[in-house]
């Protein structure tokens, strides 16, 4: 490695890696509306269909920001990010819709997002020192997803009580994942400058 190209390594990783503090924020954001969803009181159809589209609305923006930060597997996260965004705009179009579509828009998101951190625990268990929450978080949205897919008509408290830990799985992951990038982030930029 030429001394010229190690500083474009250090400083593109020290660019991603200073930027820990975002995912932090993002992850206490869903904790924080993962109680409040978890806190409401469904009256209405209409308040289960909102709530519904905004988070998958934020679920596709927060992939888009993801893709900006990862190295492999863009262009999936861009994929998961259209497909939420869509989703959210046409539940946005019809709020009332029956309680079992928007189910089963929760519950392939918990599966394929388990799917997900499932392996990503597997592949970066040497490089990430909780892995193994990441594993059994995965491990749980897959079964809830499953679960969620399996009985799309269950009643808007069920839908709540999705909508509420899908949220707050989110932002546990998230949570993990700033750690993971803070702990990577070189605490010496110019090491290799001076060598």
């Amino acid at each position: 490695m030429t001394q010229t190209a190690a500083p474009e390594i250090a400083g593109r990783g020290h660019r991603v890696t200073a930027v820990w503090w975002l995912f932090l924020v993002t992850g206490f954001a869903w904790v924080i509306f993962s109680f409040v969803v978890l806190a409401w009181d469904p009256g209405t159809t209409a308040l289960i269909g909102y709530l519904a589209a905004f988070m998958l609305i934020a679920m596709g923006i927060n992939e888009f920001v993801t893709t900006g930060f990862v190295e492999s597997w863009k262009w999936l996260h861009g994929a998961i990010g259209v497909l939420f965004i869509i989703s959210g705009i046409l539940a946005l179009m019809e709020p009332f819709q029956t309680f079992g579509i928007l189910a089963l828009l929760v519950g392939w998101y918990l599966l394929f997002k388990g799917i997900m951190d499932v392996i990503s625990s597997i592949v970066d268990r040497d490089a990430l020192h909780l892995w193994g929450i990441l594993l059994a978080s995965g491990i749980i949205q897959m079964a809830i997803g499953v679960w969620a897919i399996g009985y799309p008509g269950r009643s808007a408290w069920l839908l709540v009580i999705w909508i509420g830990i899908g949220a707050l799985i989110r932002g546990v992951t998230e949570i993990v994942l700033a750690f993971k990038m803070r702990s990577l982030q070189d605490p010496t930029p110019t090491a290799f400058a001076t060598a």
